[in-house]
């Protein structure tokens, strides 16, 4: 994808010990460390189990905890519980490919296993190409070489760099968003928007993209508009504007009718096993076969902001208690980083703010060569990305999520 220079070789071979190193690591301490008996979703395994599928466990087991469980739970069940809506489907789906690959194994692995392998392998490589992604975003940015190497091997080093390995959907998310965002800066504008709909059909919060797009739009109109032509180029921006917002939130629209569908209409449940069945009863899960949910009546029935409300307890000022200081200290380091770093762009480039990255230079050497480095006015976009969703993670989603919202940029 990308011819690999000696600063690329480099990234790409951190970014491969890293990964390597995880892998090590969380099989040794996944075996030394009992796990933490918390309230986690934890179905039972319906798949006899052989000794080759508990060396798999005891080396891949670690991967599977907590939200990997859902993604593992989907890829091989589907969506029978009404929370599983939380976590979209590209990342299981992906899974499937990979255990589909694994098929000359289907004889001596079940599907959890294959999956698992499935996890550690793709998950290594799409965290390794992200950092690769990374780095040639940050050239064509930054315009400085050094800075964009720095960038992509502290990414491989964040503090949440364990989720880049495990059965969770962020390194897809990552290797989709920052290829997107080097497609854009080369004004590949149809392909950037076609791995950006691929991101949002990963993770929600890829709908926030859509921002990127309407901006490098806005950009070029203000950059090339003449008088005489106005309402013609006026009539095409909102054209694109248009066109940008559908293909990045079609992926959410049709998962979110794909729910409605299986809770909302009659006949449209499929079957679940007893032993899931039981499960449902025994934690209160809710399944199609039972009565409908209280969304289905909503003007907008979305499944996806009602499972947030109900069962994540995500909301404005809901996580501001006193017994969660520990996760506020936790992610103090990276909202400090990012509210340092607005501040200082910010105070730099008044102007630049209050037009929105849209001013004009009548320089054209200016336009054409930016100076380097993150001050650039290049940067503006991604920084504002950064600080809102700093904002509003603060404010309204579980707090410890900023230690890695930054690196999800």
């Amino acid at each position: 994808m990308w011819p690999l220079d000696p600063s690329r070789k480099e990234v790409l071979g951190f970014a491969v010990s890293c990964r390597v190193l995880t892998l090590v690591l969380q099989a040794v301490f996944n075996a030394i460390i009992p796990d933490h008996r918390a309230e986690a979703f934890s179905p039972p395994r319906l798949a006899p189990s052989g000794s080759a599928d508990q060396l798999v466990e005891g080396l891949l087991g670690g991967l599977s905890h907590w939200d990997a469980e859902h993604f593992l739970f989907i890829a091989e069940h589907g969506y029978l519980y009404e929370h599983n809506f939380a976590f979209f489907p590209g990342f299981p789906l992906v899974l499937l490919l990979g255990a589909e690959l694994l098929r000359p194994l289907w004889g001596l692995l079940n599907l959890r296993s294959c999956l698992l392998i499935s996890v550690a392998l793709l998950n290594s490589l799409f965290s390794a190409l992200a950092a690769l992604a990374l780095h040639d975003l940050g050239c064509l940015v930054l315009r400085c070489p050094r800075q964009a190497s720095y960038g992509a091997l502290l990414f491989c080093l964040s503090p949440a760099n364990v989720f880049l390995t495990a059965g969770y959907s962020e390194a897809l998310f990552a290797l989709l968003t920052f290829s997107a965002m080097g497609q854009l800066e080369r004004g590949h504008s149809w392909t950037s928007g076609l791995l950006f709909a691929m991101a949002t059909g990963v993770r929600s919060n890829g709908l926030v993209n859509i921002g990127f797009l309407i901006h490098s739009q806005c950009q070029g109109f203000f950059s090339s508009l003449m008088v005489h032509n106005a309402l013609r180029q006026l009539l095409k921006l909102m054209g694109s504007v248009f066109l940008s917002v559908f293909t990045l939130g079609l992926p959410f629209a049709l998962f979110q009718y794909y729910a409605y569908t299986q809770f909302c209409l009659p006949g449209s449940a499929h079957p679940i096993p007893q032993p899931l069945l039981q499960l449902a009863v025994d934690q209160g899960y809710r399944t199609a076969e039972g009565n409908k949910p209280p969304w289905c009546s909503w003007g907008l029935p979305l499944i996806y902001s009602y499972i947030q409300d109900v069962y994540w307890n995500v909301g404005f000022l809901r996580y501001f208690e006193l017994k969660q200081v520990p996760n506020f200290l936790l992610a103090a380091p990276m909202a400090i980083l990012v509210a340092w770093a607005t501040w200082t762009y910010v105070t730099t480039h008044p102007w630049l703010f209050l037009t929105l990255g849209m001013q004009r230079s009548k320089n054209k050497k200016t336009l054409e060569k930016p100076e380097p480095g993150f001050l650039s006015p290049r940067v503006f976009v991604y920084l504002v990305h950064a600080a809102a969703l700093l904002l509003f993670g603060s404010l309204c989603m579980h707090v410890q999520y900023n230690t890695f919202l930054v690196w999800e940029l």
